[in-house]
């Protein structure tokens, strides 16, 4: 993995973390914050000509951890952050940004207004709602030029996020189920102030296989054995052959947390994964089962014969939006989905991708573990507030291959590319049908050369 920061450099920013130390946050849990912080800063190029940084503690008061003009050495930094103790009282979050507003950002405090190559930027971490007012003075700030982020955690008010945090809401609102998991947002702040000069050293762009960089941009390219597809992204890597033929069955979280808008780009990202794929009777197959508080077959391997016709089966496939039964749905998969009388074919790999967005109400462990046994090879994909424990546990051998996870729906079209490549059982190069692929290939270059 490339380690934060090191092809990446930051758009020069005045940037100042707002954290919540209310007495609803315990001691531990603030430890947690205070690691997000460092993780996001340990991404940045800070210095006092490039991204400057500021911390502000709050509570029933505001107290300034780190200035904008203070010392901007990196370990300093992380020195700072390590020492802040929480306060403990109240949660005063309007008068922590108006302390934002008319101090932190002020040139007094080292803000640089006035100069339109720098961004301001707010990030606010809280758990409760507020004791007084955020809408008006939120307002104020960001009609001053402060672009804020708003993170919440647990028992948050969602309606006082929204009040705080820029446009598009989407973008600048976040929600974590505890603060164990807010580092998983990491990822998400340091590329949002990523200036990218290597779109494929940063591995920020959308291709499924090779990337080549030109300047400011890149194109896609594929492997030997694979061709572009016309999208000009993605490789055709299941392209017929002995080798090539695949079951692989979908099972879908629908839970009500997912949300109507996420479920759309559940539906999304299971498209992009078929359309990498060669389907046809003796290539791959593709079946779907959607679970909540029950478990729901939405089409059985082999019932679609066509990419087209699969994806217009997902895409009419109705949101469910009850619990979260993946044990029971685990066990549908090994008893049913795989059967022959669901149109499973004997002697073909057999692939399962299951995808959940939370802690499953049921147990996991029996069919996780019978799954694999059967010589199913699962891939578990987790967003949002999805347990890492029972990640691991569906997934298959090796399990950092096999498992994914993303704090945000919107990203899953990442983890949508890397299954593409990991899905398909390739041919053998060394099979017939390869050699006389190649051999064809060789003698129409050699004509196209003669003429």
């Amino acid at each position: 993995p490339v380690p934060p920061g090191a092809l990446c450099r930051t758009k020069p920013t005045d940037l100042v973390f707002i954290i919540d130390s209310s007495r609803s946050v315990r001691p531990h849990e603030f430890e947690k914050i205070k690691v997000f912080v460092s993780r996001v800063i340990e991404a940045l190029d800070v210095g006092p000509n490039a991204t400057r940084v500021g911390v502000i503690n709050y509570a029933s008061a505001v107290r300034s951890e780190l200035s904008l003009q203070g010392p901007q050495a990196k370990a300093t930094l992380l020195q700072a952050v390590r020492r802040i103790q929480p306060l403990s009282t109240g949660t005063m979050t309007g008068l922590a940004i108006q302390f934002a507003l008319s101090r932190a950002f002020s040139p007094a405090e080292g803000g640089r207004d006035g100069a339109p190559d720098f961004k301001k930027v707010a990030i606010v971490v809280t758990d409760g709602r507020p004791q007084d007012g955020v809408q008006d003075v939120s307002a104020r700030a960001r009609a001053a030029g402060i672009e804020i982020f708003a993170i919440g955690v647990g028992r948050v008010d969602m309606g006082t996020l929204r009040q705080m945090a820029s446009e598009p809401l989407d973008e600048h609102v976040d929600y974590v189920e505890s603060y164990s998991v807010i580092e998983k947002l990491t990822q998400k702040f340091q590329e949002a102030f990523c200036v990218v000069s290597d779109l494929c050293a940063t591995g920020d762009h959308d291709c499924q296989q090779v990337c080549v960089s030109t300047p400011g941009a890149y194109r896609c390219a594929c492997r030997d054995g694979f061709s572009l597809n016309s999208d000009g992204k993605t490789c055709t890597a299941c392209n017929g052959g002995l080798g090539s033929a695949l079951d692989l069955v979908f099972l879908i979280d629908g839970s009500k947390s997912v949300r109507p808008e996420n479920f759309e780009l559940v539906k999304k990202f299971i498209n992009q994964i078929v359309d990498s794929l060669e389907v046809s009777e003796k290539q791959a197959q593709v079946g779907l089962v959607q679970y909540s508080s029950s478990v729901r077959q939405e089409f059985p391997l082999g019932q679609f014969k066509t990419k087209k016709d699969i994806k217009a089966a997902v895409k009419k496939m109705s949101y469910m939006e009850k619990g979260t039964m993946t044990g029971q749905a685990l066990k549908y998969l090994v008893d049913s989905s795989f059967s022959a009388i669901n149109g499973a074919r004997p002697g073909v790999p057999k692939v399962g991708i299951v995808f959940t967005d939370g802690r499953s109400q049921d147990y996991i462990s029996d069919a996780a573990k019978k799954a694999k046994d059967s010589g199913f090879r699962m891939f578990a994909v987790g967003v949002g507030n999805a347990v890492e424990d029972e990640l691991r546990e569906i997934a298959s051998e090796p399990v950092a291959e096999h498992y994914f996870y993303t704090a945000d729906f919107r990203t899953i079209s990442k983890i949508g590319k890397k299954l593409q490549m990991k899905i398909c059982v390739e041919e053998d190069p060394c099979e017939c049908k390869s050699i006389m692929k190649f051999q064809t290939k060789v003698e129409d270059l050699i004509n196209s050369l003669q003429q």
